[in-house]
């Protein structure tokens, strides 16, 4: 059987530590008790393109992506008991705290008789947006304060603050290289994760406890973006040394700043449940013209599709090794666009040493990266990827490559 090095497998090293952000763990409906592993059998064919042959190792390769995950989340939880809870949908969010929107003086004095207390009112710039944050009653947990806040406020909309995960964590240290001397533009690109070091991107904000605090997944998205020839990146760390970090209303302000600081591309490499305020975060925020490219995800094809790449309109990112193989590992998404390079391919972490990679956050970059030269150049960035894109798989778009292969040659940082 073939052996992966996945993110969550690294994350069971880290879990008690303060970088929780390393872990891969998107939505994963469970109760208290454990998850049955889902049927894995309807689910390997599309995990591998026809032409492999579906051996009983592969198939049992992907059941074990399934049952680790759940050990994971369930471990995560454990660990982290004074910061994490499960919400109504038994996705892990932020402990003890609701968001809300939509709200009026009357919903909120109905809700403050109800137990709850205003933490906070968010407005975000750039994204026209507001938000309140409600402190849940000391006796009640998050899932029954959800159903609770919904019934006392109907016209508004409420949402736990979910916890979103890196979507690959970087492999073995190779010899220390030079960036690649790839041709630069003068094309803004954002990017939405842990911290790179600062000498990595033009400018850089924290948006969590402790940030910006440099991290290795961070360092290296930002040095594949930089291999890839842009030369101005818009870093926001949502994760600092929080261990409650990734969470929805970060990454909603993170992508209100990038907005506003001209960033008409942002790469995402980070995996969730649907939240109603991230949502309407995004769809604001491709409104004023952003392109939001985002991954899939490493937890296998029997995890739940994968946010924020499966919102209306995201770039959703697959990816593929050196043979151009489809990553068994790769999630999924309710819509893929493109595949690009996720192995066999080299970045630079923290310390600025090259680091062989794996996972879809490493052909998430790529793409962004692509999509940034074709509007630098004046052309339709969906048009040219289409130009670009290698056919594999089954004819045409598929659901385990999207469109094509993007990026075919990339190999990161040289």
């Amino acid at each position: 059987m073939r052996m992966f090095s996945l993110s969550f497998v690294a994350a069971a090293m880290v879990l008690a530590a303060p970088a929780v952000a390393q872990i891969s763990l998107p939505s994963v409906p469970m109760p208290q008790t454990s998850l049955p592993v889902p049927v894995i059998g309807p689910v390997v064919g599309q995990a591998l393109d026809g032409a492999d042959r579906i051996s009983q190792d592969i198939e049992r390769e992907i059941e074990a992506l399934a049952r680790q995950r759940i050990r994971l989340i369930d471990r995560l939880l454990r660990d982290n008991r004074q910061t994490i809870e499960l919400d109504r949908q038994g996705v892990p969010a932020r402990r003890g705290e609701l968001l809300v929107m939509d709200a009026d003086d009357t919903a909120l004095d109905a809700a403050r008789q109800a137990g709850f207390t205003i933490l906070s009112d968010d407005v975000i710039p750039g994204l026209d947006m507001a938000v309140t944050r409600l402190r849940v009653p000391e006796a009640m947990d998050l899932a029954d304060a959800e159903e609770v806040l919904a019934r006392t406020m109907p016209d508004a909309q409420v949402a736990a603050d979910n916890l979103h995960f890196p979507a690959g964590p970087a492999m073995t240290r190779a010899a220390a290289s030079s960036r690649s001397a790839a041709a630069g533009m003068d094309m803004p690109v954002g990017m939405i994760d842990s911290a790179p070091v600062r000498d990595a991107v033009t400018e850089l904000r924290g948006f969590a406890t402790g940030a910006p605090l440099a991290s290795d997944h961070g360092s290296t998205v930002a040095s594949l973006l930089s291999a890839s020839g842009i030369t101005r990146i818009h870093a926001a760390d949502v994760y600092g040394s929080d261990k409650a970090g990734g969470n929805a209303l970060a990454i909603a302000k993170a992508l209100g700043w990038l907005t506003v600081s001209g960033s008409k591309i942002v790469t995402i490499s980070l995996v969730g449940p649907r939240n109603a305020v991230l949502q309407r975060a995004i769809a604001a925020s491709q409104a004023k013209g952003v392109v939001i490219v985002a991954a899939v995800g490493n937890d296998g094809p029997a995890a739940p599709p994968a946010f924020p790449a499966s919102y209306d309109g995201v770039v959703a990112v697959t990816a593929v090794d050196g043979k151009r193989r489809a990553l068994i590992e790769a999630g999924k998404a309710l819509h893929l666009d493109y595949a690009a390079p996720g192995a066999d391919i080299f970045g630079l972490n923290a310390k600025g040493k090259r680091m062989r990679l794996r996972g879809t956050s490493f052909a998430t970059p790529l793409v962004a990266a692509r999509i940034a030269r074709a509007k630098a150049d004046g052309k339709d960035w969906r048009r040219a990827l289409d130009a670009e894109a290698v056919d594999l798989g089954a004819s045409g778009a598929d659901a385990i490559y999207g469109r094509g292969l993007v990026c075919a040659a990339c190999k990161g940082v040289g």
